[in-house]
């Protein structure tokens, strides 16, 4: 089964890293993503820039809105993604606790949903 895991964290504690610490971090999350795609587990994953690039699109009775930002207010914030092969939801949680970012925020793992074929 595919999951996706979802990896939030403080942008502010992020930003006031130093470039070691920062540099660091990324080195733990590419060997970890090449660890899970060596084992298989790995189908795909990318960073997010800050959330201060993000907008927020919305469309209601045909009109589109779209504003600055995520649209929550929260403590964390989505930073990336891991999207993982597991034979189950606890491997899929063995899996997300060796992602790096876990120690400085956390990592929501989803089921994908399966969608009828056409």
């Amino acid at each position: 089964m595919n999951y996706l895991c979802l990896i939030y964290y403080d942008e502010q504690r992020v930003d006031a890293m130093t470039d070691e610490q920062w540099h660091a971090l990324v080195a733990r999350c590419l060997s970890c993503a090449d660890e899970l795609r060596a084992s298989g587990h790995m189908l795909a994953g990318e960073p997010l820039q800050s959330v201060r690039t993000a907008r927020t699109v919305r469309v209601r009775d045909g009109v589109t809105s779209v504003v600055d930002g995520p649209f929550a207010e929260t403590r964390e914030q989505l930073a990336g993604f891991y999207l993982i092969e597991a034979a189950d939801m606890r491997e899929a949680e063995a899996i997300a606790a060796k992602i790096p970012p876990a120690g400085i925020g956390c990592v929501e793992i989803r089921p994908l949903r399966q969608l009828p074929h056409r």
